[in-house]
């Protein structure tokens, strides 16, 4: 018999884990209430923005529409009076008939080109890449810049427009010192300087659709046409909404290009909503009046917005 003790196997110390109290778990009430105060903290920086920059301003438009507020001197509660002014001011439908002569050619003016673009550049060749570039520059550019060089374009004398007409045998019209051509003018120019990001917008929903669709038309005998209608427009439909809506709200606060290029002229034949509030705010000290032609303003953008959601609503 062997009576050799064999040594038992010591005990492995314990491990720092075996050594940590038990972790302690909190009652849900108090995780909740941790999530509740961590998502306000986050939260709190972008809310006071809104509130100072936004809210805040708005509400002291509204109550200075009130008033006949002027900057300089007293002033006093008037009501509704400013809003009622505005329906008798001549004045005032005159720029309304401009700002939507301006909204009705560069809507659709601007959504051909941007969408027409698009669909040129959808594709991953260098080329379409430099030309996307190319086309984005002027977004990016100062309106002051971008009306500068129009000005020159425009010009009747020695501008580019006229020249070229000039080599067809063709007199060019006095663009912007003619009340027939100043607002297309400013429309050719508007449009120009902002098709790029909404081009970009349209490159975006264009690589949305399902190549599969195409092929599947293709198949089926559908030619280019039949594939922009029944695959493509529907397929951007959303975009279509969004890209249009931004143009409705943009026509309708044009200010620097009629600002810059015509100062209104000639005949006022380009004052705008926002060129005539600038005008009775800053040249009359009407800042009473100019407020409340603000929440008219407002108002007619929400009404076209709402006619264009319902629009795209029932073509969906």
């Amino acid at each position: 018999m062997d009576s050799t003790v064999r040594a038992q196997p010591s005990a492995a110390p314990p491990g720092p884990s075996a050594l940590r109290p038990p972790r302690r778990l909190l009652p849900p009430s108090t995780t909740r209430r941790q999530q509740a105060v961590s998502g306000w903290l986050f939260i709190a920086v972008p809310v006071a923005l809104f509130v100072v920059f936004f809210a805040i301003p708005i509400v002291a438009a509204l109550v200075l529409s009130l008033t006949d507020y002027s900057i300089i001197g007293d002033f006093g509660f008037v009501g509704v009076e400013n809003y009622t002014r505005v329906f008798g001011d001549a004045f005032f439908w005159v720029a309304l008939r401009n700002t939507a002569y301006y909204t009705a050619l560069y809507v659709p003016l601007g959504i051909a080109v941007a969408l027409g673009s698009a669909l040129l550049l959808n594709r991953n060749a260098r080329s379409a890449r430099i030309f996307r570039t190319l086309f984005y520059i002027p977004v990016v550019s100062s309106s002051v810049a971008t009306a500068s060089i129009w000005f020159w374009l425009l010009n009747p004398t020695y501008g580019v427009f006229n020249v070229a007409l000039g080599w067809f045998g063709i007199d060019g019209p006095a663009w912007l010192h003619e009340s027939t051509w100043a607002m297309p003018a400013i429309v050719v120019m508007s449009v120009w300087a902002g098709f790029g990001a909404n081009m970009v917008i349209f490159l975006g929903g264009l690589q949305g659709v399902p190549r599969d669709l195409y092929e599947a038309a293709r198949i089926d005998g559908a030619n280019a046409w039949q594939q922009f209608r029944h695959v493509t427009l529907p397929g951007i439909s959303r975009v279509m909404f969004l890209v249009s809506t931004l143009q409705i709200i943009g026509a309708f606060q044009v200010f620097d290009q009629a600002y810059i290029l015509t100062k209104g002229g000639p005949g006022n034949s380009t004052v705008t909503l926002v060129y005539y509030i600038f005008d009775r705010g800053f040249d009359s000290l009407e800042m009473g009046y100019a407020s409340a032609l603000s929440f008219v303003l407002f108002l007619i953008i929400m009404v076209f917005s709402l006619i264009n959601a319902r629009i795209n609503r029932v073509g969906e």
